[in-house]
Order: C-alpha cells, then structure tokens, then sequence
C-alpha cells in the first residue's frame, strides 16, 4: 500500500516563460492535497539563450548529447531551478527535511518520439546534489524508448482531480507551448494527446513585431479579426487527420501569416488556429465533453479562451472557476507523477501515449538526505 509523501514539482516545459513550483502531498493515487504554488520568470536574457538551445537541438540524434550551447544551458537552468526551489520553501515557510522528494521536468529542446528520442534539458543528480533532496527526473524517457508518443504525461493526474467534478465526461486542456487534452469518461476512462500549437506560435510571432515577450492579457488577440483563409488551411494538416496517439515538439507547426498583417490581426489568427486545433481533437473524443477546464498560460489570453468557446460550443472554465491554479496545476502533476514513480505505479497508458502496456517511468537520483524510501526505480533509458 502506498503512502502520501510530501512532493514539490518543477515545471518549465514547452513554454520558455519561467519554472513554476507547487507543493503536493499525495500518495500518487487518491489522496491529493494541494499547496502552493508560485512562477519565476525567466530573464529574457535567458529566454534569448533558452531559444538558441531549440535552435541548436535540432539535429541531435542522441538524447544524451548537448551539441551547441545546450551543456552551458542545462548547467544555468539547473541552478536557477535550484534557485527556485529554496526561494519558494523560504518565501512559504516550508522546512526542506519535509520534502520528501522533488519532480524535476526541464526545459524540452527536442521531441521526435518518431525516432525514439525525447530531451528535456535538466541535470537531475546535479539538482539532487544542489538542493540535498531526492530528485525524480527524464519521465518521458522511458515511454519513447518503449514506444510511445512521450506526451501527454498529465492525464493521470488530472484524472485524480476529476474526481471532485460533477460532470462528466470532462475535458482538462493545457494550453502551454503546445496544447494537450485529456479526456475523462464516466468511469475514469482516459484518452490524451496533442492537439496543436498554444501559446509558442503567439508568443514568437508577438515578440517578432513588437520585442514584448507574449501578448498579455491576449489584448492583442482579442481586439484583432482572424484571417478565417489561414485559418482554414492550417486544419488542413496532416496532424490533424491522425489519430491519436500523437504528441509534438514546440515547433512542430509554422503558420504562414500574410506579411502585411496587423499585429493585433496575427495574434487573432494564430490564437483561432490554436483554438481550431482543439475542436478538430474532438472528433478523436468518445463524447463529447460537457466541461471544458483551461489550465496553462493560454487561459489567460482573453482571446484565446473567446476562440475556443467558439469553435467548441461548450462550457470552457478556466482551472479557476472550479477551485484550482491553472498556473501550478502542471508543477503540482509532476510532484504527483514523481510520488508514483517511487511507489512502482504506472505513469503512461496505451490511451495516452500509445505505449503498448502501461509503464513506469522516471530516473532517480538521490540527495544527502539519508531518508530511505521503499522504492525500485527502471533502468535510466
């Protein structure tokens, strides 16, 4: 029988906004007790030299490789993880020997599960060693390398917190860099995958026009009209036709935007092919949801979130409205998803990433802290 332990998680994925930080106890099953949360932004230094280390991932065919200046960037994003870590256990009064073990995401360079190969940036023993707590980190690895897509990791997580929602079957879309769903069925049924661009195409096309980081509030957005011909034949992807399972890389989707087109315009038009994205997942769906719950950066593009009730017809909250942080929802999954990882639970599923059984995941790496868990952890893939 598992036990609850008190876990923090670390997120940054696709986006390359900052590094949120949620404390959970949990038992990696049912028991599912939130505390805080809190974002530290990225210097937009960084982000310039986190958008080099895309740049320079793309041709890696080893994940344990760092060509470029991804082995300088892993080294800088581990400590300011370590940062964060000890600013938000001092800035909430959280004592370090309570910790019983921290989720470690990194920052994702790279994702062609087609190959094989999935590399999210983040020294885990170094983290370890720099923070003196157990460290469960590479929780995609293991899933590629047996097959899957990788992606969605969330589902099961968002599963446990259905739990308190009258409606069913419902729907969690995270809106960060890249958007991903998970569907809930009236018997906890689980069906997850990518739908398309979030916030990347958005923020890249605004910082572009304007050198601002993302469009804030999604003012932009929702004061301009979407170009309905771009739109259009955007959808008429590939991706969009296959079924699931299926994940993506941050930069899998360039949109063709008119070259004379506003600003206000531009991000009216990637926000409508985002939330267009979305709708063509439906069809992939068993039913269709009753609720939708926006979590991610996006729910807070007013824009956004007004193109995809509109291309949804449905119920569309953000986390919110139903009692939990959009912002820390992701950090507070991979402190869930490390407690499982120590407990030997599965963490993939075939209906989530394709995986052919459900599986294990993560690498363990051990802080100073002599707290001897009873765990088994895979081989590092």
């Amino acid at each position: 029988m598992t036990k609850p332990l008190r876990a923090l998680g670390l997120m940054s994925g696709t986006s390359l906004d900052g590094i949120d930080v949620a404390l959970l106890t949990t038992d990696g099953e049912d028991v599912v007790e939130r505390g805080p949360g809190a974002t530290y932004p990225y210097p937009l230094e960084f982000r310039a030299e986190l958008r080099q280390a895309l740049a320079d991932a793309v041709g890696m065919t080893r994940r344990r490789t760092r060509p470029g200046c991804l082995f300088e960037v892993e080294q800088k994003l581990t400590v300011r993880h370590a940062e964060a870590v000890a600013t938000f256990l001092a800035e909430h009064a959280i004592d370090k020997a309570t910790i019983d073990v921290i989720g470690f995401h990194g920052q994702t360079v790279l994702h062609r599960p087609e190959d094989k190969l999935t590399v999210q940036l983040g020294d885990g023993p170094r983290l370890a060693n720099l923070t003196g707590l157990h460290v469960v980190h590479d929780l995609r690895a293991a899933d590629v390398a047996r097959g899957g897509r990788g992606a969605p990791l969330v589902p099961v997580y968002h599963r446990a917190l259905a739990v308190r929602l009258p409606q069913r079957p419902v729907a969690f879309l995270n809106v960060g860099g890249v958007a991903n769903l998970t569907w809930i069925g009236e018997a906890g049924e689980l069906v997850a995958f990518d739908t398309g661009p979030g916030n990347a195409p958005i923020d890249d096309f605004v910082r572009g026009r304007t050198g601002a980081p993302f469009d804030a509030g999604g003012a932009l957005a929702q004061s301009g009209t979407a170009d309905k011909d771009v739109v259009r034949h955007f959808l008429t992807q590939p991706y969009f036709a296959a079924a699931p399972p299926k994940a993506l890389d941050r930069n899998a989707f360039v949109i063709e935007l008119p070259v004379a087109i506003s600003i206000a315009d531009g991000a009216a038009t990637l926000a409508a092919c985002a939330a267009g994205a979305v709708a063509e997942a439906c069809r992939w769906l068993p039913a269709p949801p009753e609720l939708w719950v926006v979590c991610g950066g996006g729910r807070h593009n007013r824009g956004l979130m007004l193109a995809l009730a509109d291309a949804l017809g449905a119920a569309v909250a953000p986390a919110e409205a139903i009692g939990l942080d959009g912002d820390s929802l992701e950090a507070e999954a991979w402190a869930y998803l490390a407690v499982r990882s120590l407990w030997g639970l599965p963490i993939t599923f075939p209906s989530t990433t394709g995986v052919p059984l459900p599986l294990k995941g993560g690498v363990f790496a051990r802080g100073h802290r002599r707290t001897l868990l009873p765990f088994t952890f895979p081989d590092d893939p």
